[in-house]
């Protein structure tokens, strides 16, 4: 299990090198074998092939994408077991795929990070990526990039049969889901899909970029809009987005560890944006 001691407050580890790197996400289990349940990645795998709404994450992919197709997929993109005889225990994250696309992610926020660019960020994951969202955030903003703000309320039915409001809230620039004083974890694409409707009925144009994951991200991509996503093993959908190039990257990960063990990895984010814009 990964020890939540491992980067104090305020102090997380010096990351000078790949293999540094490679090293810690593994010790975290951010990468490597992680927590995710190999029969829960499989489920899921099925749920997105029988296109449950829930799993598609707002896309509608072009391909018919069977379970066996995901399956290959994910051992291809984020070094899944690719046996489907293999069906319970422990499953692998490769940290070598997740520091590549990290890298590649670096590319394409360069390309973004300048003055003017307007982006849009949320997460469905306040409780872990919402500390990856909020050092982007900081690093746009440093650059010049316009962090949009479209606040916005609706109702959703909840599995009791009663609807309850939802509203998205920016935190520091990142969009999160809430109900009441409650942050939400979601999959879901309305709180993008209503957030880029908030900015056409203000007759804004759509975002430059969209940084995001699980349907924020989706909602984005299904728009046409320029997106960067994280996702976990178990979350198919971004994959079979970027597959067919409708997400421009998805770094695979485990997208609920401690937030402050992300510190080391934001970190290196940072460092190659800086590096690929020298």
């Amino acid at each position: 299990m990964p020890d939540d001691r491992l980067s104090p407050a305020g102090d997380p580890p010096t990351i000078s090198s790949r293999d540094e790197l490679a090293h810690y996400l593994v010790q975290t289990r951010i990468s490597g074998p992680v927590r995710t349940p190999r029969e829960h990645n499989l489920a899921n795998y099925r749920l997105l092939a029988d296109r449950d709404p829930d799993y598609l994450f707002g896309l509608d992919p072009e391909g018919k994408w069977e379970f066996a197709d995901i399956l290959a997929l994910m051992a291809h993109r984020v070094g899944v077991d690719p046996d489907p005889a293999y069906d319970s225990g422990e499953d692998t994250i490769a940290v070598e795929r997740t520091i590549e696309r990290l890298e590649a992610m670096a590319e394409v926020l360069r390309t973004f990070a300048r003055p003017g660019t307007r982006v849009l960020i949320a997460t469905g994951h306040p409780t872990g990526l919402l500390a990856v969202h909020l050092e982007i955030a900081q690093l746009l903003r440093e650059a010049g990039a316009i962090l949009l703000h479209p606040e916005t309320r609706w109702e959703e039915r909840e599995s009791s049969g009663r609807s309850r409001e939802r509203h998205l809230r920016f935190i520091r620039g990142v969009g999160v889901v809430a109900r009441g004083a409650n942050l939400l974890h979601t999959h879901s694409p309305e709180p993008v899909r209503r957030a880029l409707a908030v900015l056409e009925e203000s007759g804004e144009d759509v975002p430059d970029l969209v940084v995001g994951d699980h349907g924020c991200a989706g909602a984005a991509g299904a728009a046409g809009i320029p997106t960067v996503a994280f996702a976990d093993s178990n979350d198919p959908a971004l994959f079979v987005g970027e597959e067919e190039g409708l997400i421009r990257v998805c770094v695979p990960l485990d997208d609920n560890v401690a937030p402050h063990l992300y510190d080391p990895l934001s970190g290196w984010l940072r460092r190659c944006v800086a590096t690929t814009a020298g």
